[in-house]
């Protein structure tokens, strides 16, 4: 065995976290490697949901437009139904994903990008090839075996495939991104908390045209409240659209404790007609698989060189479409700081930030994204559908709700409140955009943290309160309109000012990082036609924000001053873990 190759950042994995780890490093110039131990990328539609805040990642990283051409978009995704069965009887709908008029709205406010279904197996080549163009080294057929660390690296032990042997790859770091039964976060021993199989589920893959009972209800989602659907899976049986309104995949659940069944293509056919309710229509089932709803999450995403990465360190449902959008988020989070320590522009213990500002959110979604599965009982409850009800007593029940009586009418409200409740997996606008930051890499400006005035998991709330995202507002360049987040990103820090801020301007100049800087007012480079950056700045003109290169504000001061070169350079010091 002998060293092959050598790089500056190995990344294990090439789902959405490893794809756009290696996206953020080629794009900032960091040489990088993945290796993948499947022979190609994803081959079935797996995570789907891409939230604004993705889609912003995707928008800095140069790939948005490429995205969207392999997404369905936000409008044909809204109307999700609860049902018997695609053809049977309807019990209710859901707008989602943004089509609620009032959340639409709420969107457009939030972020310059809409939030669409880009299924995993359409995302990973938009990711990887983007990579590969700018520089990343990609090797499938490649399985990870081992690591070693020292003081100055990381040795990884890898097995070609194709070849059958063996051989090393020294990097810097080294990302696993995984999975969610990543053996590089195990032999890093990252302390776990939660538990994992705790259902079981079985995804089916097939293709039907089933316009018929879609396309005037167009949906991601269709869920089906059928006899068998609250034993294991996701809290019920649930149709998801792949491609509208041809390919799907259907999630079934299973009794964990009894072991998955035998997915036969006439077992998993038998599933496709009990959801869709049609026995006629052609169908090709293409794949099946069985897997386990996970309820764990890391409390520590890092060992030394080695980094953690998407469900490698969380793993949870796909409740809420959290798994691929935090996946994207974590790497971006991790890519700009390996690049400044890379550089020598930061002292290494701003990776340590990592941990701290990624394993929270991690946490949260893994408790939302089951929390969701919980949510859906009080539809079956409604009914009185849930065991030890019989299926006769369910359809009965369902048939019930249609009678003029007093218990109908109740039960009809009942049912009505249930499925709106399902508001928090649908439209959770604050779980995607209100992330906030505590970490060294953030300067406190002693302002009191404001809190949620609006239920923070329902709500965006925009803030420029250091450690929150940088507030989207449309400004203007000459004929040109831009968000506020196109002027921030691409592996810089920027620093935001307004007319008076000269002195900022010249402290950003003073440093020996480079700072690009932005000026936003009458006359100046950009300017603020509509006000909405001057209402979401909460700052004066001559204040300033620092932007980190994802997005986060990391230092805030409200108004101009005579010491701007010695408060900004003791900002970078903290950030940067030069103090």
């Amino acid at each position: 065995m002998h060293t092959d190759v050598v790089t500056d950042v190995l990344i294990v994995g090439s789902g959405p976290a490893g794809a756009s780890a290696a996206l953020a490093l080629s794009t900032y110039g960091v040489p990088n490697m993945v290796v993948t131990r499947y022979a190609s990328l994803a081959d079935t539609p797996r995570a789907h949901i891409t939230n604004q805040r993705t889609m912003e990642v995707l928008r800095d990283l140069g790939v948005e437009q490429e995205a969207l051409a392999q997404a369905t978009p936000q409008h044909l995704m809204g109307n999700t139904t609860f049902c018997t069965s695609l053809a049977g009887e309807e019990l209710g709908r859901v707008r989602s994903w943004g089509n609620e008029p009032l959340v639409q709205a709420a969107h457009e406010l939030a972020s310059p990008t809409a939030m669409c279904d880009i299924p995993q197996h359409l995302m990973e080549p938009v990711l990887v090839d983007a990579a590969v163009a700018r520089g990343t080294v990609f090797r499938y057929s490649t399985v990870y075996k081992s690591f070693t660390q020292d003081a100055d690296g990381v040795t990884v032990t890898v097995e070609d495939r194709v070849r059958g042997d063996e051989y090393t790859i020294r990097a810097k770091y080294l990302i696993g991104a995984d999975g969610g039964r990543s053996q590089v976060a195990e032999d890093a021993g990252l302390p776990m908390g939660g538990q994992m199989g705790v259902a079981g589920s079985i995804n089916i893959v097939f293709d039907a045209d089933l316009s018929k009972y879609t396309a005037h209800r167009p949906s991601t989602l269709y869920w089906v409240l059928a006899p068998g659907a609250t034993v294991g899976g996701i809290g019920a049986g649930l149709v998801r659209c792949v491609r509208p309104w041809t390919e799907w995949l259907i999630v079934w659940g299973y009794d964990v404790t009894a072991g998955a069944p035998d997915l036969t293509t006439e077992y998993a056919e038998s599933i496709v007609r009990q959801l869709t309710g049609d026995d006629e229509i052609p169908v090709t089932v293409k794949s099946s698989s069985a897997w386990t709803v996970n309820e764990m999450y890391a409390e520590t995403y890092s060992n030394g060189r080695v980094f953690c990465a998407g469900d490698a360190v969380h793993r949870h449902p796909p409740s809420n479409g959290l798994g691929s959008n935090t996946s994207v988020q974590d790497s971006y989070n991790l890519a700009w700081k390996l690049k400044l320590v890379l550089d020598g522009a930061a002292d290494p213990s701003l990776l340590d930030t990592y941990t701290a500002e990624r394993a929270p959110v991690g946490r949260q979604i893994v408790t939302r994204a089951n929390k969701s599965i919980g949510e859906t009982a009080p539809v079956f409850e409604a009914l009185d559908g849930l065991a030890p009800q019989t299926p006769e007593q369910l359809w009965a029940n369902i048939a019930g709700r249609k009678e003029p009586t007093e218990a109908a009418e109740k039960q009809r409200a009942r049912l009505r409140d249930a499925i709106a409740y399902k508001v928090y997996e649908f439209n959770a606008h604050g779980v995607d955009l209100n992330q906030r930051y505590e970490s060294t890499a953030i300067v406190p400006d002693g302002t009191p943290d404001p809190g949620f005035a609006r239920d923070p998991e329902l709500y965006h709330q925009p803030s420029s309160r250091p450690g929150a995202k940088l507030p989207h507002a449309w400004i203007t360049s000459g004929t040109r309109t831009v968000s506020t987040l196109d002027t921030v990103g691409k592996g810089r820090f920027t620093l935001l000012t307004g007319i008076g801020g000269e002195g900022w301007l010249r402290a950003a100049r003073a440093q020996d990082l480079d700072i690009a800087t932005v000026v936003i007012g009458p006359g100046q480079e950009y300017e603020d036609p509509y006000g909405d950056w001057a209402r979401l700045s909460e700052v004066s003109d001559s204040g300033a924000l620092l932007v980190r290169p994802d997005g986060y504000v990391a230092f805030r001061h409200q108004t101009a001053t005579q010491n701007a070169e010695e408060l900004l350079a003791q900002a970078l010091r903290r950030i940067l873990g030069r103090d």
